[in-house]
């Protein structure tokens, strides 16, 4: 019978333990919901001015560190552009070689001393 007893009671204890773990986590959950409406600018007539001027700090850091992420891809993509840029300067200088070899293979001018004539061959 005691230990039934002790069984009920430990229940008991378990079960407040439980509820008071879930009203935390309620209120919590309540806080970060109001929170949230507030950074979007809503439900903002109950916050003091010291809530107001915290959530207005709090924005502005939002805001650098989005501009500082916002700034540093950019620097990214122009990084990735020049070195695509500069690989693309270089093959065409690579192609113009080519195509002056290829050029001069495939032409053959033969100038006449004392003339202005010029025969060309191609193949």
């Amino acid at each position: 019978m005691i230990e039934m007893l002790d069984a009920a009671i430990e229940d008991a204890i378990e079960r407040g333990s439980c509820y008071r773990e879930y009203l935390k986590l309620k209120a919590r959950y309540e806080e970060l919901q109001r929170t949230q409406r507030n950074l979007l600018g809503e439900d903002l007539g109950p916050l003091n001015s010291k809530e107001l001027e915290q959530l207005e700090h709090q924005l502005e850091s939002s805001l650098k560190h989005v501009r500082s992420t916002k700034t540093q891809y950019v620097l990214d993509q122009l990084s990735e552009l020049q070195n695509k840029e500069q690989m693309l300067i270089e093959t065409n200088r690579a192609l113009l070689i080519k195509l002056e070899e290829i050029s001069a293979r495939n032409q053959f001018r033969v100038s006449w001393k004392g003339g202005e004539q010029s025969v060309a061959f191609t193949n």
